[in-house]
């Protein structure tokens, strides 16, 4: 019965796509896009200056 449902809940969600355009060289973009690239940028150079102690 677990795996029944697994099977039909990963199935429902198969139909839900993000309409194209994400991110800051798409057609459009939300605030949230360029959080996620920002915090990620934040990593890269957190990442960079301790390895360098």
């Amino acid at each position: 019965m677990k795996s029944l449902l697994t099977i039909a809940a990963t199935l429902a969600t198969l139909p839900a796509f993000a309409h194209d355009g994400h991110g800051l060289f798409g057609s459009h973009w939300h605030p949230t896009d360029a959080l996620g690239f920002v915090a990620v940028a934040g990593l890269i150079a957190l990442a960079v200056w301790l390895s360098k102690k």
